[in-house]
């Protein structure tokens, strides 16, 4: 693809002696949503931390971004949310887009902020402190914290954990108006039917390997799950 957006050849991570990811070969084209699924310890979550410049890999290049981009205008470019929020609970949800806005130097901060929390149907909360919010309101809220510099690329790490049916749903709607354009997305996620839904690909990593890759038009729910069962029982074996 030369029109990849993030791209790793050989990524490798240690831990010690315990590889979390193993000869990872990638390439993510502007504009798509890449779905990374795998069971608990396969790498996942590694993976975006290495995407997001919050850790290094042990061997192998990676590029997100631009390959003339430095480093840390690179970690700039990049939309992260994680497991943690990273909201300041103590803050309104406004105070808390404001700080991030700040800290990311953005132009016409509190207008930005008011578009974002209307995006994300904050406005009526925008004055509660972010330690009162429920689960599902924090989480859209620290997603909107992760797009408030209007980042080209955006990593999500499990965001529908712990939210239930409807706030999922909800959620899922904003996660599919993200797709398109030029934005890239990844998306790690144990929700084999919305990784079917919302991704242009899915990735599946077992012990911090690559073993199957699936594209759009294979990403009905009944076959993601099919291929994923497929694999584990493989790898088991």
């Amino acid at each position: 693809m030369s029109e990849a957006v993030i791209e790793a050849r050989g990524l490798e991570k240690r831990f010690g002696p315990v590889p979390a990811l193993r000869g990872l070969n990638l390439e993510v084209a502007a504009g798509s949503m890449l779905a990374v699924v795998g069971p608990n310890g396969a790498g996942k979550s590694t993976l975006l931390r290495l995407l997001a410049g919050l850790a290094r890999p042990s061997a192998g290049e990676l590029r997100v971004g631009s390959a003339a981009t430095e480093r840390r205008a690179a970690r700039r470019q990049v939309g992260y949310v994680g497991h943690a929020t990273l909201l300041y609970p103590a803050l309104t949800a406004r105070e808390n887009l404001l700080f991030a806005a700040r800290l990311y130097g953005v132009r016409q901060a509190p207008e930005r902020v008011a578009s974002l929390l209307e995006e994300h149907d904050l406005s009526a909360l925008a004055e509660w402190r972010a330690g009162s919010l429920s689960q599902g309101q924090a989480r859209r809220l620290s997603i909107a914290r992760g797009l408030v510099h209007d980042p080209p690329v955006v990593l999500l790490d499990e965001p529908f954990a712990g939210l239930d049916r409807s706030a999922a749903g909800r959620l899922a709607e904003r996660l599919a108006a993200l797709r398109g354009g030029t934005r890239t997305t990844v998306l790690v996620t144990h929700d084999l039917a919305r990784a079917a839904e919302l991704a242009d690909d899915v990735l599946i990593l077992v012990r911090g390997r690559d073993v199957h890759r699936a594209r759009r038009a294979d990403l009905s729910p009944e076959a993601l799950e099919h291929a994923y069962l497929a694999v584990l029982e493989a790898a088991a074996a």
